[in-house]
């Protein structure tokens, strides 16, 4: 029988306890799935990088550690990790992280905020204008970047998308390199951040690229919180940025003397901006052991030079 051991916190296990299973028989698969299986007899490791197992060499029969998160950058450098390693692409979590990042795009570009948040017996007339006359720019073009910039295209923004490597997606315009990253922001009114975190994309909008964006543009941070350079982003603010929607920080919870809290051109939210949903991630996991099984090639291995 084909052993699952679950490493992940114990608030997540009653949602997987139930999932799990009814993926793996959907996908006709014996499984014992445990929290507690001895490590050699372990066959596939099912893991959030905060779960409890740190030290992977004593699963010596694993054919591979299954991601519960969109993000590896915690597991990936992990030097005992020598098994394949795949990342989680859960439909739901697209489909969650395009809405929030297009609500807060709207909410943006359509100057929601002065109507929601001025209900001072002004009388505002100020028409924004059409998405056709709103460039967007898209960093990061996985699976959660591409869904944004596909969506947002789709609703007439033009959109550029910029990534480490070179892609191509229909309706986007696509950069990549040094050279792409400054095309890509030159100019851009809204910025949505969606990148992996790696040495390369630390502190990939600073001082000097976000002098690059529009003046009075908007920058949307579902990402990773190191992708900003903190201070650089404050300093920003008082000149060309005219709001910052963050969703990730540097560390969480947000510290409650960070300047963001009571800053009036920053809107905080605590990282629910999309989660990995346990009944579509659960048929990921069943369908990556299924044909692990079978010989069949795993889906979104990590690119463990690349780091995602």
């Amino acid at each position: 029988m084909i052993k699952a051991l679950f490493s992940a916190g114990d608030h997540v296990w009653p949602e997987y306890a139930q999932a799990l299973p009814d993926a793996f028989h959907a996908k006709g698969l014996t499984i014992d799935l445990s929290r507690a299986h001895a490590p050699d007899t372990v066959d596939y490791i099912i893991a959030a990088p905060n779960g409890p197992v740190k030290d992977f060499s004593p699963y010596t029969s694993c054919k591979a550690v299954l991601n519960l998160w969109a993000g590896v950058e915690d597991i990936v450098s992990n030097e005992t990790l020598t098994q394949p390693l795949a990342r989680m692409v859960d439909p739901g979590l697209t489909d969650g992280m395009v809405e929030w990042v297009v609500g807060h795009a709207l909410r943006h570009h359509l100057g929601m905020d002065a109507h929601i948040l001025g209900q001072d017996g002004v009388w505002r007339t100020d028409f924004p204008p059409l998405a056709q006359e709103r460039p967007v720019t898209i960093l990061g073009l996985g699976a959660l970047g591409a869904a944004c910039a596909q969506m947002l295209a789709t609703l007439g923004f033009p959109v550029t998308g910029w990534s480490r490597s070179q892609k191509t997606i229909q309706g986007v315009a696509c950069l990549s390199g040094d050279a792409g990253l400054i095309d890509a922001l030159s100019g851009a009114e809204i910025v949505v951040l969606l990148l992996p975190l790696t040495d390369a994309t630390t502190n990939i909008l600073n001082t000097k690229t976000l002098s690059l964006l529009a003046n009075g543009a908007f920058i949307i941070n579902p990402g990773r919180g190191p992708l900003i350079d903190d201070t650089a982003l404050i300093a920003a603010l008082e000149a060309n940025i005219a709001h910052a929607t963050l969703d990730v920080f540097r560390t969480e919870p947000l510290p409650q003397n960070h300047p963001f809290w009571k800053h009036p051109q920053v809107t905080v939210t605590p990282h629910i901006a999309s989660t990995t949903r346990a009944r579509t991630a659960a048929m990921c996991i069943a369908e990556n052991i299924r044909r692990g099984e079978a010989g069949e090639p795993f889906l979104h291995l990590v690119d463990r030079a690349q780091g995602y």
